[in-house]
């Protein structure tokens, strides 16, 4: 397993136990996340302080569950992950579930971009990964 990838796990362990700090400890300081439209936090954020920020905002709407990598995809300095989705929201009894694809570009370790599609192959695109279906 490449350290990319290993630090893409680290992350969404992170995320998972709500320990945003561990999960923004591989970002590079001018991090770009792109949220995909149509989700209450979509939109472009610049900056570990954005970052952060939004983590925190949308990990305080889980009343229980977790964002699990299930496959993923390198090329270069990108990775896709295949990424279930599987939340309870505060004040809910109904849980979320659903499919992403979230991607990652790397440089000098860091991660410096982070991306979120509705569909997994404009993250491939993206990625310059050909479609992969196994």
């Amino acid at each position: 397993m490449s350290t990319q990838i290993e630090v893409v796990k680290q992350f969404f362990a992170a995320l998972n136990r709500n320990d945003v700090s561990s999960a923004i400890r591989d970002f590079d300081a001018g991090i770009v996340r792109f949220e995909f439209e149509g989700t209450p936090n979509g939109g472009t954020f610049r900056g570990i302080a954005e970052l952060k920020e939004l983590i925190v905002k949308g990990r305080a709407t889980w009343a229980e569950g977790s964002c699990s990598p299930e496959k993923f995809l390198e090329r270069g300095d990108k990775v896709v992950v295949d990424t279930r989705v599987h939340v309870r929201v505060q004040g809910s009894n109904e849980w979320l579930d659903g499919r992403v694809a979230d991607a990652f570009a790397f440089r000098d370790g860091r991660i410096v971009e982070f991306h979120s599609f509705m569909e997994r192959a404009e993250a491939l695109k993206w990625a310059g990964i050909e479609n992969q279906d196994s």
